[in-house]
């Protein structure tokens, strides 16, 4: 093959990566139209059935055109999940129009490249406007920008999937104005950074947040005696690592590459299917449309007697609400006193949700709603292929 067949080959395959994008453009366009439908006739967002009837007949016919099963499945798995999420922020968008702003301001922690600027992008690349990004040194300072109106938004780590809760986000939630908006996660991919000709044998000393130090703990066991130095945020990890001789900071490839740092080792969490979940706050909570998947957080204070915290979860069964997560954190200044974090499977303007939390406030010593919020935890649909 000469080189001039090669670019011919190549410039087909550029324009039909071209015409995808425009398809895919369309597609989207058209699913803009299905969602004003939806609102106008009270439809939910999402119809399993079809999506398990859509997928079942494109692997069929892509299995006629010479494509596997698993490559047609994982791309339109994408596409109608964007399709979805996409269709719920527009309901939202229609539902608070007040909330409606021609710029974004974003307070997240670290900076470029950072996990929390790549998931922010993630969650507001669904939502009109201008984004403006306001990096912070840690979470305080990201709910406080929040409560004085500096920043629209904040967007705070709640939990990994490799080392679980961020505790410092939920003791925070105990006493921060703020009320959750939404829900982002985002993949992780941890990478070991340093300097342009430094070796992985010549380093001394690695650099990371807390968060990445815990879910990669057995690539750093397996290095031996290197020194571990803990930073307020990813972004510090890694100007410490452009500084300091023979170093390594752990982060995302993007940001070593915005700082000039070179990937020399990458997949280095405990688990490969590693994500985070986070949280995104603003000063005001927003209503949640009934057609769409919902979460409500809230914390709550049992009494301090036997079977307090049983009888609270009890409320959530009689009434058919799904707990999907409980969290106890202490109580600062109060020893062996404890609060419970809670997210529900609930709208607020659910009748049942309303009685619930009415209820328990006879088994709790208060409860605070924390927000209610869209959930955009999409269960894929499962496709049956041979």
């Amino acid at each position: 093959m000469t080189n001039d067949v090669l670019n011919s080959l190549r410039h087909d395959i550029n324009e039909i990566d071209s015409d995808l994008l425009v398809l895919l453009a369309k597609r989207r366009r058209i699913s803009h139209g299905v969602v004003e439908y939806k609102i106008s006739n009270n439809k939910p967002i999402r119809d399993e059935a079809r999506e398990q009837a859509l997928l079942e007949k494109l692997i069929g016919y892509g299995k006629s055109l010479g494509l596997d099963a698993y490559y047609v499945n994982n791309i339109f798995q994408t596409i109608l999940e964007d399709s979805v999420l996409n269709q719920q922020a527009m309901l939202q968008k229609n539902l608070n129009p007040e909330a409606i702003n021609e710029t974004h301001r974003v307070a997240y922690l670290g900076g470029q490249g950072t996990y929390s600027q790549l998931a922010c992008h993630k969650y507001f690349s669904r939502r009109p406007g201008k984004l403006v990004e306001m990096g912070c040194a840690n979470f305080e300072q990201i709910t406080g920008k929040v409560e004085n109106g500096q920043a629209d938004f904040g967007l705070l780590p709640i939990e990994n999937t490799s080392s679980g809760s961020i505790n410092e986000v939920f003791d925070l939630l105990q006493h921060a104005q703020v009320s959750i908006v939404g829900e982002v996660t985002h993949s992780v991919e941890h990478c070991l950074l340093t300097s342009p000709e430094t070796e992985l044998s010549q380093i001394s000393k690695i650099f990371a947040h807390p968060q990445p130090f815990a879910q990669c703990s057995r690539f750093l066991q397996g290095l031996g005696d290197i020194q571990h130095e803990t930073c307020d945020s990813t972004s510090s990890a890694l100007q410490s690592a452009l500084k300091v001789p023979n170093s390594a900071a752990i982060g995302s490839a993007q940001a070593g590459k915005h700082v000039g740092l070179e990937v020399i080792k990458t997949g280095l969490a405990n688990q490969q299917e590693n994500h985070s979940r986070f949280i995104v706050v603003a000063r005001k909570p927003l209503h949640v449309s009934k057609q769409i998947p919902t979460k409500t957080s809230l914390i709550m204070a049992t009494k301090q007697q036997a079977g307090s915290l049983a009888d609270a979860l009890m409320v959530f069964k009689q009434h058919n609400i799904n707990l999907v997560k409980l969290e106890s954190r202490p109580v600062p200044g109060n020893p062996w006193e404890e609060v419970f974090y809670v997210d529900l499977e609930a709208n607020l303007v659910d009748n049942d949700v309303k009685q619930a939390l009415e209820q328990l406030k006879a088994h709790t010593q208060y409860v605070r709603v924390l927000g209610c919020y869209q959930s955009e935890s999409l269960q894929a649909v499962s496709v049956e292929s041979e």
